[in-house]
C-alpha cells in the first residue's frame, strides 16, 4: 500500500487530519544488519523505517509517532550493551539514542524490555525523551490497583495543538494508556519475582480508562504489547487485543507482540476483525510487524461534536520497508535516514568486534534447516552442554544421581522471520556471533524435578507443532504455522517416537483440547521404558521452568537448581572444554513410521546443499515455497 493511499486530508475544512504511526518489536535492530551472520539484511531496521516515517509525516498535516515496546532486547547488540557496556544517564543506549532523534511522542514496555532486569531497563529509559506508560506492571500493589506505585506511569495525557483544513490550530488532548503481557514476570521471574506484579490487560483498562477520560482525554490511544488473538476475555489471556478493543474509552489500538501484521490477509473476517478495513470491534488499529519490518498507520479525521474532539472517519494500513525476492532475501524500499547511521555507528563498531571475537573451532557444520523434521546436532550440542551443567551443579545434593534430561527447542527456523532466519555454523573457526546464533536469547539455566507421566505430558506439549496427518496420505503439510518454534522441546537423554496420526493434545497456546491423545510412543530411558512414577531432573531456561509456553509440570515449584550463568554462557564454557561436535549419540526422536505417507514442510534454500548429511531422514526437494522459501517431502 502506498502511504498516499490513507486518508489525504480532513472531510470538511473544520476538521483535523491526524497521523498515527506506530512502530513495535523492534528488539535493538537500529540498524538494517544481521549480526548472527554478519551481513547486512534490507528487510529490518529502524533506520530504514525512519526514512517512511519521514514520508508518512509529510503527507499529514499533524501526526504521532509511538514504539509499542519489546525495543530493548533481541540481537547481538542488545546483549552487547547489556553484557560489555551497561547504560547510565547519559550513556545513550543506541536505542534509545535513534529513537530520541526520530521524536517520539510516547511508548511502552513489552515483555522482553525486561530481559537484562529493571534496573537496567530504568537506566536505558533514564536518557528517553518521550514518555513511557504502563498501565499494568506495578511495585508493590495493594488491593485497589489505581493506588500503586508503578515502574513508569500508567497513562499520559498528550496536549498537542493541531491544525484543521484551513490551517487554524487546536488543542487536542490525546490519551495514551500500555499495556503488556502479565505473563511478563513469569517469563521474568528472576528479575521481577518479588518486585513486580501484572494485572489482567483488560481488567487495568477497565480501572484507569475513566480516570483518563477524566483527565481531559479527547481520543485515547491503547499502546497494547499484546497479540489479536481470542475473542472471548479470559483472566490474564496473553494476547487480549479483542476485549481490549472492547473497553469503553479506548478510541484507536496499536498492538504488537505477536509479530504479525495488522491489517493484513494473516487475519481473517470476524464479526471483530476487519483486515481490510483494519479495525478490531469497530475501532482503527494496527500491527508493525517486527524488527522494523513495517510502520504501522491510523490516519484519523476528528470532528468537533458537543465540545469535544471525536474521531469520524478512520483508515489503518501497515507499510512494509521491503520487498521479498524470489530467493527470499529482502530488496529496502527505501534508503537509510543518514542520521541514524551515525547515532549508532559506534555501538555498530563495537557490535561487530564483539561478535567477531574467536572462542574455539567448529569441526562439523551446524545449522537448524531440518530441526522441524529431525533431531539435529546444533540442538544436541545445546542440550548436552545443559545437561553438563546441571549434572555437575546437583553433585553432592539430595538430587544427585537422578537421570538429568535437557530441553532444546530451535529458536530460528523460519517462520515469520522468513527464509534467511535459520542456524548457520561453518566448519571452521568459531565466533561468538555463532554462540549467540547457537542460542539467540538471554535465558539463565534452571533445572526442574519430574515425574515419568510429566515427561510425557511434556512432550505432548511440544509435538503440538505438527499437524494431524492421514495415514496413507501424500504431501500433507507438516508443521502447523501458528506454534511457535520455541515451544517445540526436544528432551535429550530419553528417546520417543511421535505418531503424527494422532491429533495433539494441546493447542498452540497450551490449551488442553483432547485429554486421551498420545502422540508420544515408546519413551524410554537407557532403553527400558519410563513409567508414570519414575523421577527425572531436566536442564530448561527460566522462561520455560516458571510457565512459559504453559508446560505441565513447569509452573515455578518444581524448580529444584537456579543460576544466574545465561544458558548462552554455558553452551561456551561446554564448548571451550569440549570442542563443537556432534558425540555420535542416538537421536532422541523420530516419527513413527507410516508406510505410503509423504508430508511437505519449508525451509531454507540453503538445506538443498546439505541433504547428503541429513542422516536417517528420506526426504527429497519438493520445489518452491512461499516467499523463498525451499519446499521437502519427507516420506514417514
Amino acid at each position: 500500500m502506498s502511504p498516499h493511499s490513507l486518508i489525504t486530508g480532513p472531510d470538511r475544512p473544520d476538521q483535523i487530519h491526524l497521523r498515527i504511526l506506530e512502530t513495535t518489536d523492534l528488539h535493538v535492530h537500529v540498524l538494517p544488519y544481521d549480526y548472527y551472520v554478519d551481513q547486512p539484511d534490507q528487510g529490518v531496521g529502524l533506520s530504514l523505517v525512519a526514512t517512511l516515517i519521514d514520508q508518512l509525516r509529510q503527507g499529514a498535516a499533524n501526526s504521532l509517532l509511538m514504539d509499542n515496546g519489546d525495543f530493548l532486547q533481541g540481537n547481538p547488540m542488545g546483549d552487547y550493551f547489556a553484557a560489555r557496556r551497561g547504560v547510565a544517564p547519559g550513556s545513550r543506549h543506541p536505542m534509545i539514542a535513534a529513537m530520541n532523534l526520530l521524536g517520539y511522542d510516547a511508548g511502552t514496555l513489552g515483555n522482553h524490555d525486561f530481559n537484562y532486569g529493571p534496573d537496567y531497563l530504568a537506566g536505558a529509559l533514564a536518557d528517553a525523551d518521550y514518555p513511557v506508560v504502563s498501565a499494568n506492571i506495578t511495585l508493590n500493589p495493594p488491593a485497589d490497583p489505581r493506588q500503586v506505585r508503578a515502574l513508569t506511569r500508567p497513562y499520559i495525557v498528550l496536549d498537542r495543538w493541531l491544525s484543521d483544513g484551513t490551517g487554524q490550530k487546536h488543542l487536542v488532548r490525546i490519551g495514551v494508556i500500555g499495556f503488556l503481557p502479565p505473563q511478563t514476570t513469569t517469563w521474568d521471574h528472576r528479575h521481577l519475582s518479588g518486585i513486580a506484579v501484572t494485572r489482567d490487560i483488560v481488567r487495568a483498562a477497565e480501572a484507569w480508562l475513566p480516570e483518563l477520560r477524566a483527565a481531559g482525554a479527547d481520543i485515547v490511544v491503547a499502546l497494547a504489547h499484546s497479540g489479536i488473538g481470542p475473542a472471548s476475555h479470559t483472566e490474564g489471556m496473553e494476547n487480549a487485543c479483542i476485549p481490549l478493543a472492547r473497553v469503553a474509552g479506548i478510541d484507536v489500538l496499536l498492538t504488537g507482540h505477536s509479530h504479525q501484521v495488522f491489517p493484513s490477509p494473516q487475519f481473517a473476517v470476524s464479526p471483530d476483525i476487519d483486515p481490510v478495513g483494519g479495525t478490531i470491534c469497530g475501532k482503527p488499529a494496527t500491527m508493525a510487524g517486527f524488527w522494523g519490518s513495517h510502520v504501522g498507520v491510523v490516519d484519523l479525521v476528528l470532528a468537533r461534536e458537543a465540545g469535544q474532539w471525536r474521531i469520524a472517519r478512520s483508515a489503518s494500513a501497515a507499510l512494509p520497508i521491503s520487498e521479498r525476492r524470489p530467493d527470499g532475501t529482502a530488496r529496502a524500499l527505501a534508503v537509510s535516514k543518514p542520521e541514524v547511521l551515525t547515532c549508532a555507528a559506534r555501538a555498530h563498531a563495537e557490535t561487530l568486534a564483539y561478535v567477531r571475537h574467536p572462542v574455539g573451532d567448529c569441526g562439523e557444520q551446524l545449522h537448524s534447516y531440518f530441526a522441524l523434521a529431525s533431531d539435529i546436532p546444533a540442538l544436541r550440542l545445546v542440550a548436552r552442554a545443559q545437561s553438563w551443567h546441571v549434572r555437575e551443579k546437583l553433585r553432592g545434593t539430595a538430587h544427585q544421581g537422578l537421570p538429568v534430561l535437557s530441553a532444546a527447542s530451535p529458536f530460528k527456523a523460519g517462520g515469520r522471520a522468513g527464509p534467511q532466519h535459520y542456524t548457520e555454523v561453518p566448519v571452521g573457526t568459531l565466533l561468538l556471533r555463532h554462540i549467540a546464533d547457537l542460542y539467540i536469547y538471554p535465558n539463565t539455566i534452571r533445572a526442574i524435578k519430574l515425574t515419568g507421566a510429566d515427561l510425557g505430558s511434556w512432550l505432548e506439549r511440544a509435538v503440538g507443532l505438527f499437524n494431524q496427518i492421514t495415514p496413507g496420505s501424500t504431501d500433507q503439510m507438516l508443521v502447523n504455522p501458528e506454534f511457535p518454534t520455541h515451544n517445540f522441546d526436544m528432551l535429550h537423554g530419553v528417546t520417543y517416537a511421535i505418531d503424527l496420526s494422532q491429533p495433539s493434545r494441546f493447542d498452540v497456546t497450551g490449551g488442553l483440547v483432547n485429554p486421551n491423545a498420545c502422540r508420544i510412543v515408546g519413551l524410554r530411558y537407557l532403553g527400558c521404558a519410563v513409567t508414570p512414577d519414575a523421577s527425572f531432573v531436566i536442564a530448561t531456561t527460566d522462561y520455560r521452568a516458571y510457565g512459559g509456553g504453559d508446560f505441565p509440570g513447569a509452573d515455578g515449584s518444581t524448580v529444584i537448581y537456579e543460576s544466574l550463568e545465561t544458558n548462552r554462557d554455558i553452551l561456551l564454557q561446554y564448548i571451550r572444554a569440549y570442542g563443537a561436535h556432534d558425540d555420535g549419540s542416538v537421536p532422541a526422536w523420530r516419527f513413527q513410521p507410516m508406510p505410503g505417507t509423504s508430508v511437505l514442510f519449508d525451509t531454507s534454500p540453503n538445506a538443498t546443499a546439505c541433504l547428503a548429511a541429513a542422516a536417517g531422514m528420506s526426504v527429497e526437494p519438493a520445489g518452491d515455497g512461499p516467499d523463498g522459501f525451499k519446499r521437502f517431502r519427507l516420506r514417514l
